[in-house]
């Protein structure tokens, strides 16, 4: 646990001309991955602002105001999305995003009842690493695709361009960047390749002087806008997403416990945490936005300022909901030429891979051991290869689900010595199974 001195603790409330410089910053640390993946997948910036504000405030109710953590759009369901908007439109994704939410609440009963070795036993590194390792890989030819390619499908060289200037001023802003703009690197890219695709006329900004200042977000509403499909080809796409993140999600509440000093996975729970993270994704299946999840850039600015106060994370889901209800805002967003964002997802795509492997080197796994080798080594090959099982005309198990569930039946059935989770990241189940009853 950390011992540094914090500047203020999870309920103390700022000074209110120091609450909203510090609420922005929060809304700075995540605005550009959050407006990315709808960005991605065909969905509303706008209405994905207005969803993670409200998941956020929901996970601080749910959570009873003691932990600290913001969510935004999930990067894991990029690809699970557009798959599903193929087979049924936008119904389709939302449908599989509710069932991913209700998934999340499933588990988090499940876990109050029984604490968490059943679920490091369904989900341990060998299974999680690599299937993260495929989600990045999988979306390596989306980024390379928007970066090259003009709106025609053809090869540009001038957007290519846009791109490259993009990718080296977000790795410049990574690396040398300190203090509050180092924590935003993904955004200083992005003005970055803006400015400089600007300055070679790809950028239309009539639509931004026609917008209004308020203007109400393109909601997809459940029976208002679209009669919901139930598609089970969709529920096995978006599913088994959906326990990955889940283990995501408990890495970054080990990580979050460190940063502010308690252990949040006993107190208020993880059944706790994990219920508010499925309960903003199903706020964001009613309204229109992609899946959220809790967000490791967020959790940087609380290690870097020490300050842990959930009023300030409150204030910065109010503030990116009231984004979502401004039309320059929106129409400013839309104006983002395709190849910085496709230079800007060079470098995300390639560290949800990374992570991947820092995950299976951080909980020391040994590929030199056969069970390990092999579990790693299929679920690499179906993930990324595109494998498929054809169950009907109208059901399909293919790429990340089916990598997914291969490796947890590998992991289950195969002989050997399991390798678990390592640096403290266990805590006492019996412990937390009794607290939570209670």
């Amino acid at each position: 646990m950390s011992s540094q001195k914090v500047n203020l603790d999870v309920h103390e409330k700022p000074q209110l001309h120091t609450w909203l410089t510090l609420s922005i910053q929060h809304l700075f640390a995540m605005f550009g991955a959050t407006i990315l993946v709808p960005y991605l997948v065909g969905l509303s910036p706008a209405v994905a602002l207005v969803s993670s504000g409200l998941g956020t405030l929901a996970y601080l109710v749910i959570t009873r105001g003691q932990i600290p953590a913001y969510l935004g759009s999930s990067f894991a369901f990029i690809a699970p999305i557009i798959m599903a908007k193929e087979l049924g439109g936008p119904e389709a994704a939302m449908f599989g995003s509710f069932l991913a939410g209700i998934l999340y609440g499933i588990v988090a009963l499940a876990i109050r009842a029984a604490g968490l070795k059943w679920l490091m036993r369904v989900l341990p590194p060998i299974v999680v690493g690599p299937v993260i390792i495929v989600i990045g890989l999988g979306l390596s030819s989306v980024a390379i695709d928007m970066a090259m390619n003009n709106p025609s499908g053809e090869y540009s060289m001038t957007y290519f361009s846009v791109a490259l200037v993009t990718l080296v001023i977000t790795i410049i802003a990574s690396i040398l960047f300190k203090g509050f703009f180092g924590l935003i690197p993904i955004l200083v890219g992005i003005v970055g390749g803006y400015t400089y695709a600007a300055m070679l006329g790809l950028v239309d900004f009539t639509a931004v002087q026609e917008a209004r200042p308020f203007e109400m977000p393109e909601f997809i509403i459940p029976f208002v806008t679209y009669t919901p499909s139930m598609n089970w080809q969709v529920a096995l796409i978006m599913m088994p997403v959906a326990l990955v993140t889940i283990a995501e999600h408990i890495g970054d509440q080990m990580v979050l416990s460190k940063v502010v000093g308690r252990n949040f996975i006993q107190k208020p729970g993880l059944h706790r945490s994990i219920m508010g993270d499925g309960v903003a994704t199903i706020i964001a299946s009613f309204i229109g936005g992609p899946p959220n999840t809790t967000y490791g850039e967020n959790i940087g600015v609380l290690a870097i300022t020490r300050v842990f106060s959930v009023f300030v994370i409150g204030g910065a889901a109010v503030l990116a909901t009231l984004f979502g209800f401004s039309g320059k805002v929106t129409a400013l967003i839309a104006t983002i030429p395709t190849p910085v964002m496709g230079g800007v997802s060079i470098v995300l795509f390639g560290i949800i891979a990374s992570s991947g492997l820092r995950m299976l080197i951080d909980n020391q796994i040994d590929l030199g051991d056969k069970r390990n080798l092999i579990i790693s080594s299929v679920i690499l090959v179906i993930g990324v290869g595109g494998a498929f099982i054809q169950v009907s005309d109208d059901l399909q198990i293919s790429g990340m689900a089916l990598a997914t569930i291969i490796g947890i039946i590998l992991n289950l059935v195969l002989p050997g010595k399991e390798s678990g989770y390592g640096n403290g990241f266990m805590f006492d189940t019996e412990k937390q199974s009794k607290e939570n009853a209670a």
